[in-house]
């Protein structure tokens, strides 16, 4: 990979860390760049108009051209390492993995991590409250769902990690931030701490 990689991000954040992660995996160096997302550095006429229209990050800058959304981001730096699978059906079912991570698993237990250890409880609107059971429930069926999938299995795909474990652990492990008892779903608890067991891991703190 011969462009500079800069990461724009918000560290804290799990859709930020999942591209660092998967840098550390693969080996790919990336440059970052940090915004305040609570001082809305992300929404400035400059950020607008030169990163990314959306004002959201990560945005990932790959020389002068920009990887908006961060799956794709992971995917880019990804391309041909051994987090990506070969065969056809792996390979489509990792992408499976990654786009039910956005859709069913991130806008509910990354939402209530956002609202309850940035917002706080006291901050939060009358909609977010009534909207917090509806996404508790929703996150709790995808860990559940999770678990299950991982009984007697190691990775979500295969028998490696692969991208899709890469960017399901991202908010996963950090899901009781938003007060979610991990201790019900052992095998998402087993599979955490073989991520964190890899010879490259990287801590979201690092």
């Amino acid at each position: 990979m011969s462009e500079r990689l800069l990461l724009h991000e918000y560290a804290e954040s799990g859709n930020c860390y999942k591209v660092r992660l998967t840098a550390a995996l693969t080996g790919v160096r990336i440059d970052r760049q940090e915004y305040d997302i609570m001082k809305g550095e992300t929404r400035t006429p400059y950020f607008l108009e030169n990163v990314s229209a959306n004002g959201r990050i990560p945005v990932l800058q790959a020389g002068d051209r920009f990887i908006p959304e961060s799956n794709a981001a992971c995917y880019f730096v990804a391309e041909g390492s051994h987090l990506i699978p070969t065969d056809p059906f792996d390979h489509a079912d990792m992408l499976h993995w990654m786009f039910w991570e956005q859709y069913n698993h991130e806008p509910n237990i990354a939402t209530l991590r956002f609202w309850m250890k940035w917002l706080g409880p006291d901050n939060l609107t009358d909609l977010q409250r009534l909207q917090m059971p509806a996404k508790r429930q929703a996150g709790n069926a995808a860990l559940r769902l999770m678990d299950d999938h991982l009984k007697g299995r190691e990775w979500f795909i295969g028998d490696e990690v692969s991208l899709a474990d890469v960017c399901l652990f991202a908010y996963t492990h950090v899901a009781g931030d938003a007060q979610f008892d991990l201790k019900r779903y052992p095998q998402v608890v087993e599979w955490i701490e073989r991520i964190k067991g890899h010879p490259h891991f990287l801590s979201m703190e690092a």
